[in-house]
């Protein structure tokens, strides 16, 4: 199908980007496009201007911002996933992003694009909120800093305003830890049904601590704390993790769709929450 129509304004700082959107009754921002462009096509999407990021090079890249990484919103997920730094220091965000449809789209896709899309059934959501990460957001008010926490809103919903633009993301260095992330689709490329995304962190045989986001398990994606505290102090051996992952499906509210029923989907989370955590405590 044809868009209808809008403007498209390419802006040459992200200054410009913010006028541009607060002067805007529907506006639209695009990073990479695998998102936003299928919404233009079939007209599920009527903006009165698309804001194009492709020309702010300022947004991409990987820096080291201390006990943090620093990601462009930016960078597209090809150049996250083949980051060193981001290998050595948060390696759960390499293997989710890893599992991100197929390469022509991870090498158009950024990573703040993704993250603003907001799509319960994608696969970094889940991560930054399992890893505490910051969103960083410039709008007519300044700079400010979002938790993950308090990011993801509802359904394709998030905390950015109309004249907001997402420029970073940090995810705190999380050395000595393990990770996992565990997709379950019914076809390669193909939205999770649900995802786990699980960090360890082991001392002498006992889980210290653990962190476990889940994917596409409600309208936004899930922290699974009680399945956190039932892993803390307890022996990484698969039985104890299993046994911790019964309650990954709680207080969570899965979809039923053509993908998959509500049951099977809570089903699923706990089989792959067992999975996860045993393959991040290095199991």
């Amino acid at each position: 199908m044809i868009p209808a129509q809008f403007d498209y304004v390419r802006p040459g700082d992200v200054a410009e980007a913010v006028r541009v959107l607060a002067d805007s009754d529907e506006p639209k921002v695009m990073a990479g496009g695998q998102s936003l462009t299928p919404l233009l096509r079939f007209r599920l999407a009527y903006p009165d201007v698309v804001v194009d990021l492709s020309g702010l090079t300022e947004l991409r890249g990987v820096t080291d911002d201390g006990e943090w990484l620093r990601i462009g919103a930016m960078t597209t997920h090809d150049e996250v996933m083949n980051n060193p730094m981001v290998a050595a220091h948060c390696a759960l965000l390499s293997l989710a992003t890893r599992t991100v449809a197929d390469p022509a789209v991870r090498h158009r896709g950024t990573i703040g694009g993704s993250l603003a899309h907001a799509d319960p059934a994608g696969d970094l959501p889940a991560v930054a909120l399992a890893l505490d990460a910051e969103f960083l957001v410039s709008g007519e008010d300044g700079e400010r800093t979002v938790p993950a926490s308090e990011f993801f809103l509802d359904y394709l919903t998030t905390a950015l305003d109309v004249g907001d633009v997402l420029t970073a993301v940090r995810f705190p260095k999380m050395g000595g830890w393990g990770f996992h992330y565990e997709k379950f689709s019914q076809a390669a490329q193909a939205w999770a049904v649900v995802g786990v995304a699980a960090a360890v962190r082991r001392d002498d045989g006992t889980v210290t601590e653990a962190r476990v986001g889940l994917t596409n398990m409600g309208s936004t994606p899930v922290r699974a704390s009680e399945v956190e505290a039932a892993c803390r102090g307890v022996p990484a051996r698969l039985e104890t993790l299993r046994e911790a992952a019964q309650s990954a499906d709680a207080g969570t509210d899965p979809p039923n769709d053509l993908s998959a029923q509500a049951d099977y989907r809570r089903h699923l989370a706990r089989v792959l929450t067992g999975r996860a955590l045993a393959k991040a405590a290095g199991i």
